[in-house]
C-alpha cells in the first residue's frame, strides 16, 4: 500500500495507491479445440442448438479449462463470432450452469450474434427451466422470485436472493 507492505487490517482510505504481487503469472485464455462429441438438435446458416448434457461445463475458468462446451465448438465450427474480446467464448449468448442440462442456443454468425445477445439482454426470450425436488414441499406448485447469486459461505454454490 503506497509503496510500502501494511497489514492485513489496513483500512484503505480514498486516494491509496494500491499494488498487488502475484506468484505466479496468470494463466493464457487460449482455448484448445477438443474433439468431445455433442447432441446437436438444429442447425441453420445462423444458428446451432445444442443439448447440452450435466457435467458439462459452458465455458472454462478456474479449474475447468478442458473438456468445456467452448473447446468442442471449436473443434465442430469454423469462425464462430465472440462476443468479448477478452475470453474466448465461441458463439455464446447465454449458459447454463454445469450440472443442469437443456438446450443451448449458439450462433454462427455476427448478425445472429448480435441478434440473439439482445434478444437475451432484454428479456425477450422465454426459457422454461423444469426441476426435480425431493422432500415434502408445503406447496404443488411455486414460483421463485429474487435473483441467484453466489452463496454467502460456500462460493461454489448458488442462492436466490
Amino acid at each position: 500500500m503506497n509503496k510500502e507492505a501494511v497489514k492485513s487490517n489496513y483500512k484503505v482510505k480514498p486516494g491509496d495507491f494500491i499494488q498487488i504481487m502475484l506468484e505466479t503469472p496468470p494463466r493464457e485464455n487460449e482455448v484448445l479445440a477438443e474433439d468431445i462429441p455433442l447432441n446437436i438438435v438444429y442447425e441453420d446458416d445462423q444458428v446451432v442448438v445444442i443439448d447440452k448434457e450435466p457435467g458439462m461445463v459452458v465455458h472454462p475458468g478456474h479449474g475447468n479449462y478442458r473438456g468445456t462446451l467452448v473447446n468442442a465448438l471449436k473443434f465442430h465450427f469454423d469462425n464462430l463470432p465472440s462476443i468479448s474480446d477478452q475470453m474466448e467464448r465461441p458463439g455464446l449468448v447465454h449458459r447454463i450452469d454445469k450440472d443442469t442440462s437443456g438446450l443451448l442456443v449458439i450462433a454462427k454468425t455476427e448478425i445472429a450474434m448480435t441478434s440473439l445477445a439482445e434478444q437475451f439482454a432484454n428479456h425477450t426470450t422465454d426459457r422454461l427451466y423444469n426441476a426435480l425436488v425431493w422432500g415434502v414441499l408445503a406447496e404443488n406448485e411455486g414460483t421463485i422470485i429474487g435473483n441467484i447469486g453466489r452463496h454467502e459461505r460456500n462460493r461454489m454454490q448458488m442462492a436466490v436472493y
